[in-house]
């Protein structure tokens, strides 16, 4: 990455936030993780299986990298992604289905899977590839429950602001696939599991809720967030939660030979970011991988961070952060959780000088729009108070893609085909009076 220093214009910085923005995102692409990490083929079959964001790149790289490694050894599986975010295979079919909302796509994939890994055996392997989004696109309700209210109950939890970690401990406990029930279903073939990991603290078990990886939460545990929220449910989802005993244990011997991989993290883009920084003659503060909380307080809270800073700085500054923020939805407006968030920052700002920001979702959807995000500048505050946007009105109808769509500051990448969640970039130039 050309270093773009001193920052002589807008624009500039501009373009070198955003030439950072790809850094990052390149930094944890499947194409580049896979290749290093493979298995030694088994005696039997290798049957791959899958769910995310990812999943179809990373079943791509896979194949490549398994016929270039073992050409004798044979691959076959199913793998279930976006819609719109498939890739090329050969061997593996890649099925589509609607994310952040299942639909009826979402459940013939997981009976699927479930079906391709009945009667396997202990010669065979079965590698799942496992990324942000599975939960959604692999759905597959309990015994008793419908697809329809596992709809409702995710678009409450959505809407809440609950973390991912809670929304994903429910999910577990109403599926028929997830919390390991993938894998048991497996045993006795052997599971190695690669994921590329979208959750602050990156515990696989919270990934796509854990379809491969058996957790510690109970049905206790769900029905109490369920609580914690006020989320109504059906009768038949509350004596679910109250009396299923279906989950597999850490300790069930079939697991003993199980195994997982993370291939990439938040923690991986932010090092990629950081260093092509540095390397640019920039001094680099990193705030964490795995930052929770509302995103427009969140904002609001590193405005006041930068502003202090600047005021102590002699040399530009790039302050980057990552994790996954939540949004609590009272308005009817358009927007995920990093526009969200850049417009708190953008209203505490204020129009400070020298001050530019970005923030992204790292798999190029900011929640169900077609922007990845958005990026601001100084000369926005102007901008905005030309056209009369008050970016406190937009923010009270959770609207902020609207306000950056007016001017013309979304970022708009198409699918990248990997997910670590947010990346937000803050840079901070001193005061030049």
């Amino acid at each position: 990455m050309n270093a773009i220093a001193p920052f002589s214009s807008h624009e500039a910085a501009r373009q070198w936030l955003s030439r950072l923005a790809q850094t990052a995102v390149a930094a944890v692409h499947p194409d580049s993780l896979l290749p290093d990490n493979l298995p030694e083929p088994p005696k039997g079959r290798t049957l791959v299986v899958g769910a995310g964001k990812a999943a179809a790149a990373m079943a791509a790289a896979l194949e490549t990298a398994w016929q270039q490694r073992y050409p004798e050894a044979e691959l076959s599986g199913l793998v279930v992604t976006r819609y719109g975010h498939g890739a090329e295979c050969r061997n593996i079919e890649v099925l589509e289905a609607s994310h952040p909302m299942p639909d009826d796509l979402s459940e013939k994939a997981a009976r699927r899977m479930l079906e391709a890994v009945e009667g396997l055996g202990e010669d065979d392997l079965v590698i799942a590839l496992v990324s942000g989004g599975g939960s959604a696109l692999m759905t597959l309700p309990a015994a008793g429950l419908t697809l329809h209210q596992k709809q409702q109950l995710n678009k409450a939890l959505l809407r809440c602001g609950a973390p991912i970690r809670e929304i994903n401990t429910v999910r577990r406990h109403l599926s028929a696939i997830k919390g390991g029930r993938l894998a048991a279903a497996a045993h006795p073939a052997r599971v190695v599991t690669y994921l590329i990991s979208d959750v602050p603290g990156d515990d696989p078990t919270l990934i796509a809720s854990g379809p491969t990886l058996p957790d510690d939460s109970t049905p206790a545990d769900a029905l109490a967030i369920l609580e914690r929220y006020a989320i109504e449910v059906p009768d038949s989802v509350r004596r679910h939660l109250v009396a299923d005993t279906s989950a597999p244990r850490r300790d069930d011997a079939g697991f003993a030979r199980d195994e997982e991989v993370v291939l990439a993290r938040a923690a991986d883009a932010l090092e990629a970011a950081r260093r092509a920084a540095e390397e640019s003659g920039l001094a680099v503060r990193v705030l964490g991988d795995d930052l929770e909380g509302e995103a427009r307080d969140l904002g609001r809270a590193q405005a006041r961070m930068a502003l202090t800073l600047q005021g102590e700085i002699e040399e530009p500054l790039l302050i980057l952060s990552g994790g996954e923020t939540s949004v609590t939805v009272q308005g009817d407006g358009r927007g995920g959780r990093n526009v969200e968030y850049l417009l708190g920052l953008f209203e505490a700002l204020k129009g400070a000088e020298d001050i530019h920001a970005l923030a992204i979702d790292t798999d190029g959807i900011d929640g169900s729009e077609d922007n990845a995000g958005a990026q601001f500048g100084p000369d926005c505050w102007a901008r905005a108070k030309a056209a009369r946007l008050a970016p406190q009105d937009y923010l009270a109808r959770n609207d902020a893609y609207s306000f950056f769509a007016e001017l013309d500051d979304l970022i708009i990448t198409g699918p990248t085909r990997t997910n670590v969640n947010d990346f937000r970039a803050i840079l901070v130039l001193p005061r030049t009076a």
